[in-house]
């Protein structure tokens, strides 16, 4: 199982997908706040998303509390940033892993990189692009942990598998 932390997420859509991903994947969504929208039960419904029951959902008010709730995320972490000195495919994925993610504007905290530097991962890209796009990114990095893990629990095979 993947842990996917978004530290104040400001678009909806965005946390939408990525909650698709998590429900698709049984991956854990943690949203730490300030967040830039409503996710309320009548939000949800009134944007149509039927999968929103399917997600493992947990809030915090800070990173302050989700550590103190999950003092183990501090074992396993990685930190998916455009400014990381390695790319994602030197990270060794475990079960139970925590992959953090930051704001669309800014990206996560300066002081939070630099305290698990050694965590910090990027996706490959042109030097001249700024970014992927926050969902995307969690789905490659999520995908990524998943098949170093064999795919627990999920189906590899469609409706195909069987002509």
């Amino acid at each position: 199982m993947v842990n996917i932390v978004l530290v104040e997420p400001e678009i909806p859509m965005n946390t939408g997908n990525i909650a698709r991903t998590c429900a698709a994947t049984r991956s854990r969504l943690h949203l730490v706040e300030p967040l830039g929208f409503d996710i309320s039960d009548k939000a949800v419904k009134r944007a149509g998303l039927d999968y929103w029951p399917m997600v493992d959902l947990h809030v915090y008010p800070g990173l302050e509390e989700l550590f103190a709730r999950h003092p183990e995320a501090a074992d396993d972490l990685w930190l998916a940033t455009t400014k990381a000195p390695r790319d994602y495919s030197r990270a060794r994925f475990r079960d139970g892993c925590w992959l953090f993610f930051g704001k669309e504007t800014a990206g996560l905290p300066e002081w939070f990189r630099m305290a698990h530097y050694d965590r910090c991962v990027r996706i490959p890209m042109r030097p001249d692009a700024r970014s992927l796009n926050l969902a995307n990114s969690v789905a490659v990095l999520a995908y990524e942990a998943l098949k170093q893990q064999g795919f627990p629990g999920l189906s590899g095979e469609g409706e195909m598998a069987g002509l």
